[in-house]
This record gives C-alpha cells, sequence and structure tokens, in this order.
C-alpha cells in the first residue's frame, strides 16, 4: 500500500523521536487528535513495514560490514591509511624599523599533516587479519588409547 505524505512524514519523525505522539504533530496532524493518530499510525501493519524497512537501511549504512573491516584493516598493514596529526612550526620573520634596528619575531603555528599509520597499528592490523584467517591456532595432535571393556564372565545362576 502506498503511503500519503503525510504517513511517510510520521513514520520518518517517529524513528527520529521514537514517540509517536510528538511524530504525529509534527508531520501535521493537529494537536488534539497527535496521541490517537499517532497510535493509529503504529498498528497500521503496511506503515511498521516500512518503519522496520527504514531502521534497516540506517542500520546497514552506519555499519560497517566484514568485507569493509577487513579492507580497513589491509590498509593499515600497508601503511595506506593516513592518520592526521597536528604539528607545531615555527616561524621567524625579520625586519628593520625606522631606526634601522633590526627586529626578529618568531610565531609557532599549528598545523595538520597527514603520516601513515604507525607502526603499532600496523601490526595490531596483521595481528586481527591473522586471527580472522587463523593463522596463529596452534594444532596439537594427541593419541589417545581408550580401553575397551569386555563382558566376559559368564552369569551363574546365584547371583
Amino acid at each position: 500500500m502506498r503511503l500519503t505524505p503525510k504517513q511517510q512524514a510520521f513514520c520518518d519523525y517517529y524513528i527520529e523521536k521514537g514517540n509517536a505522539t510528538e511524530a504525529a504533530k509534527k508531520a501535521g496532524y493537529s494537536e488534539k487528535t497527535a496521541k490517537v493518530i499517532g497510535t493509529e499510525n503504529l498498528s497500521k501493519p503496511y506503515l511498521q513495514e516500512y518503519i522496520q524497512k527504514r531502521l534497516e537501511e540506517i542500520s546497514s549504512e552506519r555499519i560497517a560490514d566484514a568485507e569493509e573491516v577487513l579492507m580497513y584493516l589491509t590498509k593499515v598493514i600497508r601503511r595506506e591509511e593516513l592518520e592526521n596529526v597536528v604539528v607545531t612550526v615555527k616561524s621567524s620573520r625579520s625586519w628593520y624599523d625606522d631606526k634601522g634596528k633590526k627586529n626578529t619575531e618568531e610565531v609557532e603555528e599549528p598545523q595538520i599533516v597527514q603520516i601513515p599509520s604507525r607502526l603499532s597499528d600496523s601490526n595490531k592490523a596483521a595481528e586481527l587479519l591473522g586471527k580472522r584467517h587463523m593463522m596463529w591456532t596452534e594444532k596439537k595432535e594427541v593419541s589417545i588409547t581408550v580401553p575397551t571393556f569386555v563382558d566376559d564372565i559368564p552369569v551363574t545362576e546365584d547371583e
């Protein structure tokens, strides 16, 4: 079923606010009926379906999937991932005043510089990828002799 613009606005505001009454007011329903309309809208299956679909879309956009994580770790290992670092750059400026005296002024300016990821970050990423590919699992061979019990004692009539 196709949603009306008001219903779609209600659903979007409901996702944002989490309050049906507030969402109904923001979507353009009257103040007097907002509470009833909000409850009514949430009971409609096609609106519930729309809200659920939108929540899944939002969730999938925000959360990195496994492939994205593996690609990021690989970039860190190869030191392709750049890190922003603030450095202080010192510079000096000289000039002569009206009397011919030389004046020098030193200025410190913060600048953002991009550098490759640190070696410790690379090592940690390599460790995580290694664990993912089970490269560090220890394989131990264990041989166990299992005793076999044979019930070859005849049963006597006394027992």
